[in-house]
C-alpha cells in the first residue's frame, strides 16, 4: 500500500521536541515500512534536518510550519494554513492519515487521489468532526473518545474504531543505561516518583505538590524523591515560566525541594526510557477532563516496571484498572490532595504492593507495542481499500 502520513505544524519529526503523536506515528511509518509499503510523512521543517530525506524506508517532507500558540484561535489559524500547504504537495496514495484539524474538512471531498483519510483523534474534540463527512476510518484512543466523537456527528459511528495509543513497550521493558544527569541508586530503599508529561497546570502538579507535603509528614516512610520531566514552555505545550516558577516555590515552601529533580526532555527515546525505568511509581494527576485522550506517559512508564496512580478520568479506565494495575483517586473530592497522598503513601510504604502492581501493568500494556499496533492498523487499512497486507 500507499501510505501518507500528516502530522501537525508546530514539532519536527524524528520528535526531537516531544509530542505523543509524532513520536507514534514516526514509529508506525518504519513499522509499514518495514512491511514493504510505501510511507512518506510530512512534518515541520526542523533545524537540522534536510527537507526532504529517506530514512529507514521512510520519506520524510518537511515543510515550513508555526510554534505552538498561547491561543487556540491562533492555533486553529496555523493548522489551517499547515493543512493548506501540505494539501498542495500530498502524493496520490492508498491511505492518508491526518493529524491535522482542517485538513480532514476537504481531504476527502477535493483530493479523492490522496486515498482513504483516517483521523487518530489525538486530542479530545473540539467541535471538527461536525464538519467531517468522506472519513474512511477514526482511530479512537480510549471509549471516552468514541463517546464524544458520536456526540458531534453520530454518522462517523461505522468508521470508528476504539484503538488504544501505540507505545515503544518492547525498547520501555528492556533495561537502558542510567543517564550521566541522574545518579544511580544508591539506596535500593528510596523510592522514586515521577511524572512525565508537559508542565501544565491542567495536569494537576500543584495537586501533587500539595499531596507530597502531606505524605512528607508522615513518620516512618522509606526515603523518597520526585522527577518530573516535561517542557515548560509554552511554545511546546506547557504552562510557561511564571507556572513553573509557582510550581518549584510550592515544592520549595513544603520543604522538600532537595527531592524533585525537574528534567527538560531535550533527549532520545533510549534516555527516556532510562527516566522512566528509574521510577517505581508514576503519578499522573491530571485534571483535563476536555483533553486527556488516552495517557500515553501513563502506558509508557507501565511498560517500564512502575506501578501507576491516576485521576479518575474516565480516559484512563480502558487500561488502568484500581487495586489490579495500579491505583486511582477521586480528583473531583474536596479532599483529594489527601486521596492521593493516600495513595502514594501506600506505595512508599508497601514494596510488595508495588512490584505487584507494576507487574500486571507492564503485561497489561504489552497489547500497544509498536509492532502488533502497527499490524492491527495494516489489516485494517487493507479492509478499506480492498488490498492484501504484504
Amino acid at each position: 500500500m500507499r501510505i501518507t502520513i500528516v502530522n501537525g505544524f508546530f514539532l519536527p519529526v524524528p520528535p526531537l521536541g516531544g509530542g505523543s503523536t509524532e513520536k507514534s506515528w514516526f514509529h508506525l511509518g518504519r513499522e509499514f515500512a518495514a512491511r514493504g509499503h510505501q510511507v512518506v510523512s510530512y512534518s515541520r521543517q526542523w533545524r537540522g534536518f534536510p527537507d526532504e530525506e529517506t530514512v529507514d524506508g521512510v520519506t520524510h517532507r518537511r515543510l515550513r510550519g508555526y510554534d505552538h500558540k498561547r491561543s487556540i484561535w491562533q492555533n486553529l489559524l496555523c493548522d489551517f494554513l499547515w493543512s493548506w500547504r501540505v494539501s498542495r504537495r500530498i502524493p496520490e496514495a492508498d491511505i492518508i492519515v491526518c493529524n491535522a484539524v482542517a485538513l480532514p474538512v476537504w481531504l476527502g471531498r477535493l483530493l479523492p487521489r490522496a486515498g482513504k483519510v483516517v483521523v487518530m483523534t489525538g486530542r479530545m474534540p473540539k467541535g471538527q468532526y461536525r464538519r467531517y463527512s468522506h472519513l474512511a476510518r477514526v482511530l479512537a484512543p480510549s471509549s471516552l473518545v468514541r463517546e464524544r466523537v458520536l456526540e458531534e456527528n453520530p454518522a462517523l459511528a461505522p468508521a470508528i474504531r476504539i484503538t488504544g495509543y501505540p507505545i515503544n513497550w518492547s525498547l520501555l521493558a528492556q533495561p537502558q543505561a542510567v543517564p550521566h544527569f541522574l545518579s544511580p541508586r544508591g539506596d535500593d530503599a528510596e523510592v522514586t516518583l515521577g511524572f512525565a508529561g508537559r508542565i501544565h497546570e491542567e495536569k494537576g502538579l500543584v495537586l501533587l505538590a500539595d499531596a507530597l507535603k502531606i505524605v512528607s509528614e508522615q513518620a516512618g516512610l522509606p526515603p523518597w524523591r520526585l522527577i518530573l520531566c516535561g517542557p515548560s514552555d509554552v511554545e511546546r505545550g506547557g504552562s510557561g515560566a511564571v507556572f513553573r516558577g509557582k510550581l518549584l516555590s510550592k515544592l520549595a515552601l513544603a520543604g522538600y525541594s532537595n527531592r524533585v529533580h525537574l528534567l527538560d526532555p531535550q533527549f532520545n527515546e533510549r534516555t527516556l526510557a532510562a527516566i522512566y525505568q528509574r521510577m517505581d511509581v508514576f503519578c499522573y494527576p491530571s485534571l483535563a477532563e476536555q483533553g486527556e485522550t488516552f495517557g500515553v506517559a501513563v502506558a509508557e512508564a507501565m511498560a517500564a516496571g512502575a506501578a501507576p496512580v491516576v485521576s479518575n478520568l474516565a480516559c484512563f479506565r480502558d487500561f488502568v484498572r484500581d487495586g489490579e494495575n495500579g491505583l486511582v483517586f477521586d480528583h473531583k473530592a474536596p479532599d483529594a490532595a489527601l486521596r492521593l497522598a493516600r495513595a502514594l503513601e501506600a506505595l512508599i510504604r508497601d514494596a510488595a504492593l508495588r512490584r505487584r502492581l507494576a507487574e500486571q501493568a507492564r503485561a497489561d500494556v504489552q497489547c500497544y507495542d509498536f509492532p502488533a499496533f502497527a499490524e492491527a492498523l495494516l489489516a485494517d487499512f487493507a479492509e478499506l481499500t480492498g488490498t492484501l497486507p504484504r
